[in-house]
């Protein structure tokens, strides 16, 4: 309060033309106002308490709670990611322990209304095969997208539909810069970050496959210029990337550069830890 108390008093500067306030009525009148404002704040009605049971879900990260428990971010197929605290989930027997490991198939149970909820039941339902070596770490490196990309409680269901597909065809060995170009696109399209790379932007006209453009985080394709410090990518990348065709040698090595480049600005400058081991270690 020392920068209430420099304040002066009204009844200092002024003339006494009339009688001042009693302090105790001063303060009696504050205690009024913050009374109202506290009933005001009382009278609004509680938020809903949400009870979900049985959602398909994945463990993207989870990091420790207190001595025995965690918090741990789910995606989710019908309510997005969430944040959930699993009690006592660290400790030796406990149910939880086993089945909150990443890139596991899960029904996820939880309750809450608070921004963290209350994890209730996690069971493991099968279906995908393990990720090993390479693979898991490009595992990783989805997950850390979905993390730093997705808003919480955004629903994304054709996009968790997607994750479930990529991680099956990296467990089975599909081309890695393949499938992780097409997740890259698709989320960048469900954040409704992604232009139309099908038009140009300068000319509204389609666009040519002989022709180089730059991409424009913000508008989409327009033609590139000697000064371009963006990546330059040639029409038929636009149009291949759009129709998920990875075939050409070329698509695949200027979608890298080009999706490196997208991620990059709508991430603004957040470091993706699992893409600079891919780079070192996969060049991916």
């Amino acid at each position: 309060m020392a920068g209430l108390a420099a304040v002066k008093s009204p009844t200092q500067d002024m003339p006494h033309d009339g009688p001042a306030i009693a302090p105790a009525a001063e303060a009696k009148s504050a205690a009024e106002k913050k009374t109202a404002k506290t009933s005001v704040r009382r009278a609004r009605p509680p938020e809903k308490e949400m009870r979900i049971a049985d959602q398909p879900g994945f463990v993207l990260h989870s990091y420790p709670y207190k001595e025995t428990s965690l918090i741990v971010d789910v995606f989710s197929r019908d309510h997005g990611r969430v944040a959930l605290v699993a009690k006592g989930a660290k400790r030796p027997h406990s149910k939880l322990r086993g089945a909150l490991q990443t890139f596991q198939p899960l029904s996820v149970s939880w309750s809450g209304r608070a921004e963290v909820r209350t994890l209730i039941g996690a069971e493991w339902v099968g279906g995908l095969l393990p990720l090993e070596k390479s693979a898991l770490l490009c595992g990783f490196y989805l997950n850390e997208l979905l993390v730093k990309l997705l808003a919480r409680d955004d629903p994304h269901p054709a996009l968790f539909d997607h994750y479930v597909s990529a991680l099956n065809q990296l467990a089975h060995d599909e081309p890695a810069t393949v499938v992780l170009r097409k997740f890259e696109r698709l989320l960048l399209k469900e954040c409704g970050v992604a232009a139309d790379w099908t038009r140009c932007t300068a000319s509204g006209e389609t666009v040519d496959p002989a022709q180089m453009y730059v991409v424009d985080p913000e508008r989409g394709p327009r033609p590139a210029y000697a000064a371009d410090t963006w990546p330059r990518v040639s029409g038929k990348t636009l149009l291949d990337m759009e129709n998920e065709d990875y075939t050409d040698a070329a698509t695949q090595t200027q979608g890298k550069f080009l999706m490196r480049f997208l991620l990059a600005h709508h991430l603004h400058g957040a470091t993706l830890n699992t893409r600079q081991i891919l780079i070192d270690l996969l060049q991916l």
